[in-house]
């Protein structure tokens, strides 16, 4: 990077850094006025289209406002900064530049984010678990996990997410790892049972680790899926980590069962007063233990949570993630490296965490030599999979091709019985895929009528 481009950056970080921490105590008004001053900076790539696009949301009185509004204001202040620094400058912004300049040097665009498994041991023996089948006697070495941090950050990097198994079942190390690597964004997705007081004034004393609490909808449904006390165990860490300024996400998953309680008000309602940023929704894919097709929401509820998570967006002060319905926001299918991977406790690299197949093991090669393997570059030469981005998913949209990658395409299954998706349940997948196009090719048609209103009423 040359040095005027560097003071360009500079300048874009200093100027994020203090109007983000300005927005806890200035007006909307002076909040648009400053969106101004930012177009002024030199920058590269699509930030001003990106900043016009901000100030309009606010000016609409956005609930997006909010958010940020939460952040700046309500948060511990070393976890605002670390929030504000890691996340919306070294990921979004710097990091934006440093994957592109990496790109110039070796060819080959990185991934947005990695999820890794530190481990895949836990507590819980939930059923419909995808982890369940895999080793649990395996740690991904606490030396490979460095190593996978620190070339991710070479690349432009700097959103790291951590699942498993229980992650905080790593206890010591893992903090190790965050205290360590004090640049990046760590997300946890963690079911609670090991956070206490302890583990909450540790994360408040690093302040760049955010937990992610599974929950499958209110009392009924979590401790059906979890066990008896789940879900008040997991209000009480809520609790704590509220009352110690500390923004935590919560990650559901979707099944026939819960996906109405899911999708209802009062579950968001309940989530925003208990201060959770952020919903994950993902949907109950058959793989794993015990694999049941009957709890995969129909393709009408999957259709009616994309409904309602266009609802909430518009109208709730919290950020939702519907990890297949969003594939319009993505352009399709993020797997295979080409925005997101992962990488299991065993060190197996697979496309996707519901993708239980990989050609290559992270402790044996390096982080660029696995995103260059032939099975991800297979992955990403057939980008978009379909011509509608509402069905983005090579399992469950277009499971004739995620058979072909599977099983013709090197890879070899990470667990046993990984196969049963792409050969007992092949006709079943066939048919769910069937089912759902007709939805989903309305959706994507409603969403460009949309859009082509949008615009023509942005140039008028």
């Amino acid at each position: 990077m040359g040095t005027y481009d560097k003071i360009k950056d500079y300048t874009l970080v200093k100027f994020a850094s203090t109007a983000l921490m300005l927005l806890a105590s200035i007006s909307d008004e002076q909040f648009v006025k400053i969106t101004y001053l930012a177009e002024v900076i030199p920058q590269k790539g699509t930030y001003k289209e990106k900043i016009r696009w901000i100030r309009q949301l606010f000016r609409q009185g956005h609930p997006g406002l909010q958010i940020a509004r939460k952040v700046s204001k309500g948060t511990n202040a070393l976890h605002r900064q670390k929030i504000i620094q890691n996340f919306i400058i070294n990921q979004l912004l710097v990091g934006t530049n440093k994957r592109k300049e990496f790109e110039e040097r070796t060819g080959t665009y990185p991934p947005d984010t990695l999820l890794i498994s530190p481990t895949m041991r836990c507590d819980l023996n939930c059923y419909g678990c995808y982890s369940a089948y895999y080793p649990r006697d395996n740690d991904l070495p606490l030396e490979v996990l460095d190593r996978v941090i620190t070339e991710a950050k070479e690349m432009g990097i700097y959103l790291i997410l951590l699942t498993g198994g229980e992650p905080f079942l790593r206890k010591e190390d893992l903090f190790s790892i965050f205290e360590k690597h004090s640049d990046v964004c760590f997300q946890i997705y963690t079911n609670a049972r090991q956070i206490d007081q302890g583990v909450v004034d540790k994360l408040a004393a690093l302040g760049n680790a955010i937990p992610s609490i599974s929950l499958e909808g209110f009392e009924e449904q979590s401790d059906k899926r979890r066990g008896k006390g789940h879900f008040k165990n997991a209000v009480k860490v809520m609790d704590m980590l509220r009352k110690a300024g500390l923004l935590f996400a919560v990650s559901t998953t979707q099944t026939r069962e819960n996906t109405e309680v899911l999708g209802s008000d009062e579950f968001i309602d309940f989530l925003v007063d208990k201060g959770c940023i952020l919903l994950w929704n993902f949907h109950y894919v058959p793989v794993g233990k015990t694999p049941n097709t009957e709890l995969m929401s129909t393709p009408e509820q999957r259709d009616y949570m994309r409904q309602r998570f266009q609802h909430f967006r518009a109208t709730e002060p919290m950020l939702f993630v519907d990890f297949w319905n969003d594939g319009h926001l993505t352009n399709g299918c993020i797997a295979g490296g080409r925005k997101y991977l992962h990488i299991t406790a065993s060190g197996d690299v697979e496309p996707c965490v519901f993708c239980h197949f990989a050609s290559d093991n992270i402790k044996e090669k390096t982080l660029l030599e696995t995103l260059n393997s032939p099975l991800f570059k297979e992955i990403r030469s057939r980008h978009p999979l379909s011509d509608n981005p509402f069905r983005p998913c090579m399992l469950i949209d277009e499971p004739a091709q995620g058979r072909d990658i599977a099983l013709n395409h090197g890879a070899h299954f990470t667990h046993p019985d990984a196969e049963v998706l792409f050969t007992e349940l092949a006709d079943k997948m066939d048919e769910y895929a069937r089912q759902f196009r007709p939805l989903a090719d309305a959706a994507w048609e409603q969403f460009q009528l949309r859009k082509t209103k949008k615009d023509k009423v942005a140039t008028e």
